[in-house]
C-alpha cells in the first residue's frame, strides 16, 4: 500500500496546542485526549508520513507582559510593523503604539527593514498573539550600536545583584548599554570601547564561576583597556 504524503510544517507549538484531529499518529512529545492529538512541550512541530512530532526548542525566550525587549524590524505593512523580538512569534507593532503620528501607507518613513527599537510588551494572550508598544518612557528607535545575542536566561547574570555589574559595564567603558529581557543587549559607544563592552559581556556569559563576579569582570575590563594603550 502506498504510503501518504504529508506536506512537512516549521510551526512553533507550545504545551496544549492542537496538532491534530484526524487520527495521525503522535511521535515524540505529543499526547492524545479524546481523538485529539496536542503538543506536550515548546517547539516546532514536525509532520512526517510517520505521523506527527515536536522537535523540542532549548532556551526560547517566551515574552510575558510588561517585558522590555530589543527588537529588529523584519516586514512593514500600511498600518503595522512586524518586529522580531527573539521569541517563536513575530510581534506586530501598529501605527497607534509609537511616538509619531503616522498616517497610513507611510509607515516606511518612521521605521524600516533592519531598525532596532526598544519596546514593550502589551499583551500576549492564549492565542500566542503579542502586542508590543513604544509609548512608554524611554522607548524608541535605536540608532547605530551593535547587538550583542545571548539566552535570554542569562540576562540577570549581565545585569548582576543590584545592578552591580551592568553599572561596571557603562561606567569603565563608557558605553550605553541595554539589556532587553529577550537576550538581546544593544551597545553604544565609540568603537574601541564598544569592543570592550562587547567582550566583557561574552567573558561574563562564558565564565561561570561562582562568586566574585565583579571583580572578575572589572579585571577582565581593566586588562583590556591596558591591552588598547588606554589609561
Amino acid at each position: 500500500m502506498k504510503r501518504k504524503s504529508i506536506k512537512p510544517s516549521h510551526e512553533i507549538v507550545v504545551p496544549g496546542d492542537i496538532l491534530d484531529t484526524k487520527g495521525v499518529s503522535g511521535g515524540e512529545n505529543t499526547y492524545v485526549v479524546d481523538g485529539i492529538l496536542y503538543a506536550s512541550i515548546l517547539g516546532v512541530k514536525n509532520v512526517s508520513p510517520d505521523g506527527i512530532s515536536v522537535v523540542p526548542i532549548s532556551g526560547c525566550y517566551m515574552p510575558k507582559n510588561g517585558d522590555v525587549v530589543i527588537g529588529i524590524i523584519n516586514d512593514v505593512s500600511a498600518s503595522n510593523w512586524i518586529v522580531d523580538i527573539n521569541a517563536p512569534y513575530q510581534a506586530p507593532l501598529h501605527v497607534s503604539e509609537v511616538p509619531w503620528k503616522v498616517e497610513f501607507g507611510d509607515t516606511l518613513r518612521y521605521l524600516n527593514i533592519g531598525d532596532t527599537v526598544l519596546l514593550k510588551v502589551l499583551m500576549v494572550d492564549e492565542n500566542k498573539k503579542i502586542q508590543v508598544t513604544m509609548n512608554d518612557s524611554g522607548l524608541r528607535k535605536l540608532e547605530g550600536g551593535q547587538i550583542v545575542n545571548l539566552s535570554y536566561s542569562k540576562v540577570s547574570r549581565v545585569i548582576g545583584k543590584n545592578g552591580s555589574v551592568i553599572q561596571i559595564l557603562e561606567n569603565m567603558t563608557d558605553c550605553r548599554i541595554l539589556i532587553g529581557h529577550n537576550g538581546r543587549i544593544w551597545i553604544s559607544g565609540n568603537d574601541e570601547s564598544a569592543d570592550i563592552a562587547r567582550q566583557a559581556i561574552e567573558y561574563i556569559i562564558e565564565d561561570l564561576r561562582s562568586g566574585n563576579l565583579t571583580e572578575r569582570v572589572q579585571t577582565f575590563i581593566e586588562e583590556r583597556i591596558r591591552g588598547s594603550g588606554g589609561e
